[in-house]
């Protein structure tokens, strides 16, 4: 009973020093907000009850993609699809969907007699370079669109990087360059590899290694391992390999004939983006170092030179935060500094110079090359067409891919004023690219690579109807690597990504579960082939290779209905 009155003695006595402790709070902030703070006119006129609006401002953009319609793509039902094929579930809707989408879409024509999914090719391989003397063969027509180490932590790239070597998903590597995250999944003959550094194990290091992973985790052996051993800022450059226990990173000064002879089989097929920055392949003075671009293609399929983005059309931005030790080490810049890419490419101050520059690229690499833009002026676009088709009738090089983004691109860090406000959406942009690259007769001598709010089957298939021959994805794929859109992705102020998924603190960084992510993205991948391939059944198609845009319809928003899109487009665009 003594026990029982002690209790709510203490209970009681805590109770009431809380509740004083918790008043004059109030009172001193009554007071500060009133007569001492004049940042905010609110709090004098509102003390104390006037902080709700900030509580109920920072709670908003948590808690929207939970309580809240979905807005930016046609429906909830579409962002559930990519959390469930990431987890490998049955993807089936009971009933109907959730959210209705009573706008203007495209609609697919099903066949009258549709096939079973086993009368479907497995073969979804797209040819890119064709004419140069290695050409590209992406395995699916899906790209993961361009996000740069840097941007994304390291956990996260290599997270993609096992997606892409197991799941044959190829990788786009931004801007950023390529990194030793890139090359994680990288099982190099250490007989024969005089192109890395490598830093062998010793004693100490394996005995912390064991250690750890016994007391706490492979993480955190690793942790220890790369301190002992090296014992520098860029530990996190060197890559761990498992076999042999050394630690290795490419070693770019070593000579171009000690480089592998072909892409190592061990990493995914990744394409090398290329910015006004040039990070990667730039020298000591910044700028474009053949030498160092022709190493960088020893371990990439092809190039893309990054003229513009969806959201983006100036520079690329990353805030000082993002650039650490082993970023500025990727790129050649300084460290804990603000990244602003120049906003125009070094070499396409004219549609000639750029051209002039994507042959030169060919002939230094053997591989496709092709450059990323965004249309907003068919005139524009007649006039790219016009240089390419001259070009090719003097007998010159020609891109081999355009990547065309969409207005509604997104970016983890971008002006909200160019956000939507530069370029045309995904349909429209794709198919004044295509009917203009019709009409200069060199549509069949350039892939095109379509991006922009793409991330379910259906997206793709219809994306490809309108003419691209691959697609972009970016935000499906940080989805189902544990993406929660939370939209604190630039590193500016307080912008951490709470799954340590993009950013570069090493707390929220920790808990990024490689191994898993990358499972999971691997896994969306597959099901968005598996999805494709039912659509294609549905349609009575055997390959992809079979899509076309009089496969299409089109209803608007008041009901009208286009059988043939062309009518459409042709109201619309007045092309």
């Amino acid at each position: 009973m003594d026990t029982i009155n002690y209790l709510w003695e203490f209970i009681s006595e805590f109770f009431i020093f809380f509740l004083t402790a918790f008043v004059l709070f109030v009172i001193f902030l009554f007071i500060y907000d009133k007569y001492v703070q004049r940042k905010h006119a609110l709090l004098i006129n509102y003390p104390v009850i006037g902080r709700f609006r900030f509580l109920f401002e920072a709670l908003r953009e948590p808690l929207r993609q939970y309580f809240a319609e979905e807005t930016f793509y046609e429906s909830k039902d579409k962002v559930d699809w990519v959390y469930t094929a990431a987890k490998d579930k049955p993807n089936y809707q009971s009933f109907s969907v959730h959210q209705p989408f009573a706008e203007s879409r495209f609609i697919i024509k099903h066949a009258s007699s549709v096939l079973n999914d086993d009368e479907v090719s497995d073969n979804t391989e797209v040819v890119f370079g064709q004419n140069r003397e290695i050409p590209f063969v992406s395995k699916t027509p899906i790209i993961r669109s361009a996000m740069s180490d840097g941007a994304l932590s390291p956990e996260a790239v290599r997270a993609f990087s096992i997606a892409g070597k197991n799941s044959e998903l190829t990788i786009n590597t931004g801007e950023g360059s390529l990194t030793s995250n890139h090359l994680f999944t990288l099982k190099p003959d250490l007989n024969n590899a005089k192109y890395l550094e490598i830093v062998k194990s010793n004693f100490i290091a394996e005995t912390a290694f064991k250690v750890g992973s016994l007391l706490f985790n492979r993480k955190i052996a690793l942790k220890w391992y790369r301190s002992i051993l090296l014992n520098k800022k860029t530990q996190n450059t060197y890559i761990y390999d498992t076999t042999s226990h050394v630690l290795f990173r490419v070693n770019w000064d070593a000579d171009i004939q000690e480089f592998p002879k072909s892409v190592p089989q061990s990493i995914p097929n990744m394409i090398f983006q290329m910015s006004s920055g040039l990070y990667g392949v730039r020298d000591k003075n910044g700028n474009f170092d053949p030498l160092r671009y022709q190493k960088v293609m020893k371990f990439c399929r092809m190039t893309e030179i990054k003229i513009a983005q969806g959201a983006k059309q100036t520079g690329g931005k990353l805030g000082a935060s993002k650039v650490t030790a082993d970023i500025a080490y990727y790129r050649g810049v300084p460290e804990g500094k603000d990244l602003f890419s120049p906003n125009r490419f070094p070499f396409a101050n004219t549609t000639e110079e750029l051209l002039d520059f994507v042959e030169e690229l060919q002939e230094l690499s053997r591989k496709p090359v092709g450059f990323k833009i965004v249309v907003s002026d068919v005139n524009a676009v007649k006039e790219l067409a016009s240089n390419i088709a001259k070009r090719k009738q003097d007998g010159k090089n020609i891109p081999d891919f355009i990547s065309v983004d969409s207005g509604e691109g997104g970016s983890a860090t971008a002006p909200l004023e160019l956000m939507e406000s530069v370029g045309l959406t995904t349909h429209n942009a794709l198919y004044v690219l295509d009917t203009v690259f019709r009409d200069y007769g060199i549509r069949d001598d350039i892939k095109i690579i379509a991006s922009g709010k793409i991330l379910t089957p259906d997206d793709i298939i219809i994306t490809m109807c309108m003419g691209a021959d691959a697609v972009g994805i970016a935000r499906g794929f940080m989805m189902s690597g544990g993406c929660i859109r939370a939209r604190m992705c630039s590193g500016f102020g307080t912008h951490v990504c709470p799954v340590g998924m993009a950013t570069q603190d090493k707390k929220k960084r920790a808990s990024y579960l490689v191994t898993k992510e990358g499972n999971e993205i691997g896994n969306y991948h597959k099901n968005l082939i598996k999805g494709m391939k039912v659509m294609l059944a549905v349609m009575g198609l055997k390959s992809i290779k079979d899509l076309n845009k009089h496969l299409l319809t089109f209803k608007n928003r008041n009901g009208e209905i286009y059988f043939n899109i062309d009518n459409y487009f042709k109201n619309k665009l007045h092309l």
